[in-house]
């Protein structure tokens, strides 16, 4: 701007010509004649520098949907859902509105102040996120602690399904136990079909594998081995490989937060229905090229288990142990009274029917009191005995 004031000063007051001028001073002829030009049609002004801001922008985002954004962002934080750049285009695409780039839709929430910056973060072309490649691949399964309005502690189950992040079980509980998670996989697999394996971290309700071989296999384990299901168990004290679900408990629980508080078991069990329903159909997630978890778990064939026997058709019940050591099943139109024993009269159980065989676990710890080969000619059904290369596996 100096440089400029200088340039015409020296033709008007030092009487330099205009070649003089642009030798000395460095510049184009013709750039001095559109400086005296620019002056003798504005004086001074006319010299300072000309704005380079284009007179129209065609690429300006529209009014319409710079309000839109704007709104979205309360909104699905008021919901308890994500509200970031690539979830508000999301939503202005379902709303038939256009859907600028996220870095544009987080440029106007930064703006408006409400988003901040956290370059601390690693930038997401450093992850190295494991996917399994078709649903039902495997499913991750993990509970969490919840707090209920009257300040009792309870838990929740989920089962995620790993390649789409599908929602399949999500349910509270006083407390999660081995046989309640079997039955609640049951309950999933008859919906969703059987998983070709799962992943959990090493809780006794899921694996004993590390309990120093004492008990032997758990219902759980015994059915997905029976089902030729592939259980896959987190190395210990290292949450990252159930990396997933323990995102999804932090989303699980910020909904909840926004929710009103649930008193019963009753009510929050309704709440995670809904919550369900939002998380799979209405939320889409970032991981899934903006795809809902419910685009992406039905986009896919599914994968199934690698042993034929997935397709035995199994039933859960639960009963307490009569004062003779036995407990009575219903099957083929007869009822059949299992021995158990009487040391165990009055127990809670579970039992697992899977066809022609049925299991005897006990709901308090998840022990298997006893395996049996059903036989409706009999009305008695002594427990099976093991063989000696099982009965040293379980000593």
């Amino acid at each position: 701007m100096e440089k400029n004031k200088l340039i015409i000063q020296s033709i008007i007051q030092g009487k330099l010509t205009p070649a003089q001028a642009a030798e000395h001073f460095g510049v184009s002829r013709r750039w001095v004649y559109e400086l005296m030009r620019r002056h003798r049609a504005s004086g001074e002004d006319g010299v300072l520098p000309l704005s380079r801001r284009p007179h129209s922008s065609p690429q300006q985002t529209a009014e319409t949907v710079r309000s839109r954004i704007l709104s979205l962002r309360p909104e699905l934080t008021d919901k308890g859902l994500d509200a970031g750049a690539e979830t508000s285009a999301w939503h202005l695409s379902v709303e038939g509105l256009a859907v600028p780039a996220a870095s544009t839709i987080h440029r106007i929430l930064r703006s408006a102040g409400l988003v901040t910056d956290q370059p601390h973060k690693r930038p997401r072309s450093s992850w190295h996120r494991f996917e399994a490649t078709q649903p039902n691949e495997m499913w991750q399964s993990d509970f969490t602690h919840w707090t209920l309005a009257s300040g009792a502690d309870v838990e929740i189950l989920n089962f995620l399904d790993d390649h789409s992040r599908y929602l399949i079980s999500c349910t509270a509980h006083q407390r999660v136990t081995g046989p309640l998670v079997l039955e609640c996989f049951l309950q999933a697999a008859e919906r969703y079909g059987f998983p070709a394996s799962t992943l959990t971290d090493n809780g006794m309700v899921f694996t004993t594998r590390l309990s120093g071989g004492k008990g032997g296999l758990n219902a759980f384990e015994k059915t997905l081995r029976d089902l030729g299901i592939q259980q896959k168990n987190g190395s210990p004290s290292h949450p990252q490989t159930q990396g997933k679900i323990e995102r999804f408990h932090q989303t699980l629980k910020h909904w909840l937060t926004i929710q009103d508080p649930a008193k019963t078991l009753v009510k929050l069990n309704k709440d995670l229905i809904r919550f369900a329903q939002v998380y799979n159909t209405e939320r889409p997630h970032r991981a899934l090229n903006r795809r809902t978890p419910a685009q992406a778990y039905e986009a896919v064939p599914k994968a199934t288990p690698t042993n034929s026997e997935a397709g035995t058709h199994h039933r859960v019940r639960t009963d307490k142990i009569d004062a003779g050591g036995k407990v009575s099943l219903r099957y083929q139109g007869k009822l059949l009274h299992l021995g158990v024993g009487r040391q165990h009269m009055y127990e809670d159980i579970t039992v697992l029917v899977a066809d022609t065989a049925a299991t005897v676990i006990l709901t308090s710890t998840g022990e298997i009191l006893g395996e049996y080969n059903l036989d409706a000619t009999k009305n008695y059904q002594a427990k099976k005995k093991k063989s000696p290369a099982k009965a040293e596996d379980s000593s």
